[in-house]
């Protein structure tokens, strides 16, 4: 017999009993949507930390801290003015010099970080400043809704806002802001001009104690201390960060400006002080040198990322990246994926023994006509392949239906937990990619040839003379 001829009546076969066949196809639908289902959800997980990674710098970005970056203290002598011998490295400009010249760095670029408090009219706000190069800015391929980058040079202060710092404002009055009262402050900040606070200390300080206070540290003369001077700069926006007011995003709480133009205003307004998050010497004394607070260096290849990393710290840097993490979620989510696949192969399982079920009742009602088709001629081998072919049939029609069954679960999924983007979770929970759907077809029809293997083999093993007076 023909493939064509053996592909026909194992078609024919199974219309005949189309309620048996519905039921058995109906448990291999469920089994296949189970396990794609499943395992989407774990593929959706980690496909939304993976964009997660690639908004935080990706697989090829270090960033490279001082030895001594949580203190941001450098130990001098006193009684010499030298370093003591626990020397620190910090990121300056001759770190930045330093770190060009390893093996496989494409591009570095200092970023400071600076907690600041944006004010306009009654509102008050605190923002995470930071401050980069033009090429800095440009690499971090920030998404702009409106507006362009702070341009350099200008002598002014332009920032790029967040699409969330508004949620980071308050009424003075009432302190009250947006996750007290659901509503944001009247502001534009596209258009308006707003002041901003580089000396968080002290404007906080003049908030809560009078101008001319005794001063603190008990002075032997008795004298009032002089006030602090808190400036106030005018700012205004450049540009805004795509992305709506409950968009999670990397850069949706911050405010970016130019490296050079904020180093100039700190270095005039915090003259003989220390500037916030810059090093200091043991009596409270600034250093000589500017100092960033880390930098972000990009690695030609992901395969190159923990050598360099390895030189990083010899070098008596911290380095942080995001392979170590990776590979930490990857195993993570192995076992996810695991734990999620095998629930869903237990309904495949019990498909396969209902696929078994049917076929070996198909062998008892049809015993005199494979009697029939053996006193014929028909062979051996073509038995089992035509049983083989029906037990194939259910499952690829099964696992054909159950992947539609499966897409349409997984959009009410998407659709249902759509909110989670506001804790920083990717659109899709459940994603199903192409790999996934074929796997699961070819996984649902290997389960029916299996399950169909042992009625097709009792099949061939029948007597045609018994089959035949069997009815």
């Amino acid at each position: 017999m023909s493939w064509m001829e053996l592909l026909r009546m194992s078609a024919s076969n199974l219309r005949r009993r189309k309620l048996r066949t519905f039921l058995t196809v109906l448990g291999v639908i469920i089994g296949t949507s189970s396990i794609v289902v499943m395992v989407s959800l774990g593929l959706g997980m980690q496909k939304s930390m993976y964009e997660e990674l690639e908004e935080y710098g990706g697989m090829t970005t270090i960033k490279v801290y001082g030895s001594d970056s949580e203190s941001g203290m450098m130990m001098m002598d006193s009684d010499s003015g030298g370093t003591s011998s626990e020397s620190v490295e910090y990121v300056d400009d001759d770190c930045i010099e330093e770190l060009k010249k390893l093996q496989y760095v494409q591009t570095i670029q200092p970023v400071y970080t600076l907690s600041a408090i944006l004010l306009k009219g009654s509102y008050e706000g605190y923002v995470d400043l930071l401050a980069m190069t033009p090429e800095g800015l440009k690499q971090r391929n920030i998404e702009l809704a409106q507006g362009t980058l702070p341009r350099s040079g200008s002598g002014k202060l332009e920032l790029v806002y967040g699409n969330q710092v508004l949620m980071n404002f308050t009424d003075k009055g009432t302190r009250e802001g947006y996750w007290e009262t659901g509503q944001l402050p009247n502001i534009d900040l596209a258009k308006d001009s707003l002041f901003l606070i580089l000396d968080t200390d002290n404007y906080y300080s003049s908030q809560d104690v009078s101008p001319f206070e005794m001063d603190s540290s008990g002075g032997e003369d008795g004298e009032m201390s002089k006030p602090v001077q808190v400036q106030k700069h005018v700012v205004r926006a450049s540009g805004l960060i795509a992305g709506g007011i409950e968009d999670y995003g990397a850069n949706s709480s911050s405010a970016f400006c130019d490296m050079n133009t904020l180093k100039k205003i700190l270095q005039k307004e915090f003259a003989g002080r220390v500037i916030p998050g810059q090093p200091q010497t043991e009596n409270g004394k600034p250093i000589n040198k500017f100092c960033y607070t880390y930098a972000e260096l990009e690695v030609d290849d992901a395969d190159h990322v923990i050598e360099v990393c390895e030189q990083i710290k010899k070098m008596g840097y911290n380095a942080e990246t995001n392979a170590e993490l990776l590979n930490s979620m990857k195993r993570q989510m192995a076992i996810i994926q695991g734990v999620l696949g095998g629930i869903g192969a237990v309904s495949l399982f019990v498909a396969a023994i209902g696929i078994a079920n049917t076929m070996m009742m198909s062998i008892y009602e049809r015993t005199k006509e494979i009697g029939v088709m053996k006193v014929l001629g028909c062979s051996l081998k073509n038995i089992r392949i035509m049983f083989l072919m029906e037990a194939g049939f259910i499952g690829v029609i099964g696992g054909v239906i159950g992947n539609i069954l499966s897409f349409l679960i997984s959009k009410m999924i998407n659709t249902v937990t759509a909110g989670m983007k506001e804790m920083g979770m990717g659109a899709e929970l459940s994603y199903i990619p192409l790999w996934l759907v074929l796997a699961s077809i070819a996984f649902a029809m290997l389960v029916g040839i299996m399950a169909g293997f042992f009625p097709a083999k009792r099949a061939m093993r029948l007597s045609p003379l018994e089959a035949i007076r069997n009815n």
